[in-house]
């Protein structure tokens, strides 16, 4: 029995976020320069949206760069932008033909401009797919996020008559990047690290982490199997008890 056989698919994670870590080590172990580890990272999300895809998952999202990321050496940061754009024309046909609608959040106006007009075209062109909802967080913080949300409130409310008491946490969530997207049921980070980075900060408050070793250019589709048929072992109770989701 294939891994994917394991899998109930009566118990899928709605959506499963991804911290693609260990581009860097990974290419430092071959003697080769990080840029040599992104690139072959973009093998990685490839096979793991297609298995998302074969899965019937509704939304993955990648963590693909961060605010803080910008503080690498400016050519490893060249590399990446130049990377994200072969990346969408190299990608495009495949998006299309396997019905994937990509989205983006984060500050993506903070981009360079030929790749904000790359992305936005790309955006468009899948607008119609009804399959995997492939979100990439770019130019993305948590942190970010919520302050952003914070300021917007603070300018709407003077605009409008909003009792402090009316602010409750669904009020907050239309302020956020993901407000159409629901939370993360599953947070996998790959590299053997143990750190949330600053990603999806609200979002994951009663999401199920999996953590594994495998660097990001090694991750393909039977890990992204393994993490889910470790969050199907899991019992999620949010708060209550297990006596209590029984009933």
């Amino acid at each position: 029995m294939d891994l994917k056989e394991k899998i109930d698919k009566n118990n899928l994670p709605e959506h499963v976020a991804i911290i693609m870590d260990g581009n860097g080590r990974w290419a430092q172990k071959k003697g080769n320069q990080r840029i040599f580890g992104h690139k072959n990272g973009v093998k990685a999300v490839r096979d793991t949206v297609e298995g998302a895809g074969e899965l019937g998952l509704q939304y993955l999202t990648l963590y693909a760069f961060s605010t803080e990321n910008w503080n690498r050496p400016k050519q490893e940061v060249d590399a990446l932008m130049t990377l994200l754009i072969t990346s969408i024309n190299s990608e495009t046909d495949t998006l299309i033909k396997n019905n994937v609608r990509l989205m983006t959040i984060g500050d993506t106006d903070g981009l360079p401009k030929n790749v904000n007009e790359k992305l936005n075209a790309l955006i468009e062109k899948t607008s119609v797919n009804k399959g995997l909802k492939l979100v990439l967080a770019l130019n993305y913080s948590a942190r970010w996020e919520i302050v952003n949300a914070v300021k917007n409130i603070i300018s709407d409310t003077k605009k409008m008559d909003v009792n402090i008491n009316e602010i409750n946490n669904d009020f907050f969530e239309k302020y956020l990047n993901t407000k159409d997207i629901p939370d993360p049921d599953l947070l996998v980070r790959t590299s053997g690290e143990y750190r949330i980075s600053n990603f999806l900060i609200w979002q994951i408050a009663y999401s199920e982490l999996y953590f594994t070793d495998v660097l990001w250019p090694d991750f393909r589709r039977n890990d992204l199997f393994n993490a889910i048929i470790n969050y199907q072992q899991r019992e999620r109770r949010f708060g209550k008890t297990s006596e209590q989701l029984k009933k």
